[in-house]
């Protein structure tokens, strides 16, 4: 759907997003669609939880619109889809919101994105290193389980018996596509491959997918 409206509208050059499911958080790892705006060159930015009025206008607009469209009493999927294009045409080209006049007529550029997109070139547009650099700063806290592991994206990996029941830094080092695990004060205690972080796997939403059996970490 993303892809789809991007390439009608061109790319954003930043989206607002809630936390929880499919974003993640903004206090732990982005989940896999947010890695994928991120390579695109668009910053993600996480409400805080709980806080709809960050982003007020889009929560007052689902609400219109859902008084225009009145779910409820669409009889299938088709003609629910029907009425939510009527009512999105409605509010973007006919209904007068700005000055007596529609949105697009106010905002005519809007027609010609100004960051063009387009699917079958995403593959070259598409940057891992704008990935690398978000991550590479941050720093995620994990507790070792009786184990002796951490959990990254549900890929399990081990730190050693003796963290056991104890928290460890995590970051990424793009250098060495490397998770790097620390203790308090900055030592390295294990590292093991990013091998979710790849650009193929990112833009196919595939890096929370479980490590096979026998795949081993270093």
């Amino acid at each position: 759907m993303l892809r789809r409206t991007f390439q009608r509208w061109g790319l954003p050059d930043r989206v607002r997003v809630d936390n929880g499911h499919p974003w993640g958080s903004r206090n732990d790892l982005p989940r896999e669609l947010a890695l994928w705006l991120i390579g695109l060159g668009v910053a993600v930015i996480w409400n805080r939880p709980r806080c709809p009025r960050m982003n007020g206008v889009v929560e007052r607009s689902q609400g219109g619109t859902q008084q225009w469209v009145e779910p409820t009493t669409q009889v299938d999927p088709a003609e629910l889809q029907a009425r939510l294009d009527w009512a999105i045409r409605i509010q973007r080209e006919v209904y007068p919101a700005v000055g007596g006049q529609s949105r697009l007529e106010a905002f005519p550029g809007l027609q010609t994105p100004r960051r063009a997109y387009r699917i079958d070139q995403e593959e070259q547009m598409w940057k891992l290193e704008c990935v690398d650099a978000y991550l590479e700063p941050a720093v995620w806290r994990r507790t070792v389980n009786q184990s002796g592991q951490i959990s990254l994206y549900h890929w399990n990996y081990t730190v050693g018996r003796q963290w056991r029941g104890q928290e460890v830094n995590v970051r990424l080092d793009p250098s060495r596509r490397a998770w790097v695990v620390m203790d308090d004060q900055g030592r390295e205690l294990r590292s093991h491959a990013a091998e979710q972080l790849t650009a193929e796997r990112i833009r196919g939403l595939e890096v929370s997918h479980r490590r096979p059996n026998g795949q081993k970490s270093r």
